[in-house]
């Protein structure tokens, strides 16, 4: 004899008595399912998890670069690298103002050496401008707090070390761009694992960092040779990681600047 179940009361949030129940998935059309994952309540965070010194040395303003004699340019250069790759908490946005603002200005004179002047860019500083480029840009993207996540529709959750961030992508585009720039030695360092954690940065949601991770991939791809197949390959593999058929729930944000 068949044994009649009764029906499946409709599921309410337990977190919230009182609201109204949740349809089943397969009764919300797709604008009501749009309407709801808009209603969520958006929460303040930052969207990465930066390396955040809390016993950091505070940094001190070191002397500018037009300053010195071209014989000290280079041990300077170095320095200010190595206090650009000191990081800052910037969800608190009364912490740490000095050093953030030591960090700021070295920063903008690192990019407006590397784009005005002449041999600056020797063998030796090339392992402290990559490590420098990496301990900023490279960290853990979190998963998005919309896992619909549409960068043409959604409102994204921006960067808040931006002020630093931004600067660090342009000294990098520069660096690639400069005509003392040696993609021989380079090479050493910008490989196939940089090129990889660089590809995973197009997931970001803020699509000011998406749209310099388009123009530095660009620029590497036409400076490594070597790299060109590499890349191509990897960007194939995302794009076939979240076809529509494979992820339908799933969205990557950088799929439009690839």
């Amino acid at each position: 004899m068949e044994t009649k179940l009764p029906p499946a009361s409709t599921p309410t949030s337990p977190s919230s008595p009182g609201l109204s129940p949740v349809p089943p998935p397969d009764k919300v059309d797709g604008f009501s399912r749009r309407s709801l994952r808009r209603a969520r309540p958006r929460r303040s965070h930052s969207s990465s998890q930066f390396r955040y010194q809390s016993n950091q040395q505070e940094l001190t303003p070191l002397p500018l670069l037009k300053d010195v004699p071209a014989s000290e340019l280079h041990e300077l250069l170095s320095r200010k690298l190595a206090q650009c790759g000191v990081m800052f908490d910037f969800l608190d946005c009364v912490a740490d103002l000095k050093g953030k603002e030591v960090k700021r200005a070295a920063l903008n004179e690192l990019v407006e050496c590397v784009g005005s002047t002449r041999g600056v860019l020797i063998e030796p500083v090339y392992p402290d401008i990559i490590r420098m480029i990496s301990v900023n840009i490279f960290r853990t993207l979190p998963p998005s707090e919309n896992p619909e996540f549409d960068p043409e529709e959604d409102e994204p959750n921006l960067e808040p070390s931006w002020p630093h961030l931004q600067l660090v992508y342009e000294f990098f585009l520069r660096f690639l761009e400069s005509p003392d720039f040696q993609p021989s030695v380079a090479k050493r360092y910008v490989d196939q694992k940089f090129v990889l954690m660089l590809l995973e940065l197009f997931d970001s949601e803020d699509p000011r960092e998406r749209e310099y991770l388009k123009t530095i991939l660009h620029r590497v791809y036409g400076k490594f040779l070597g790299l060109r197949a590499y890349i191509r390959k990897q960007c194939s593999h995302i794009f076939l990681r979240w076809v529509p058929a494979a992820c339908p729930a799933e969205t990557w944000g950088g799929k439009g600047e690839l």
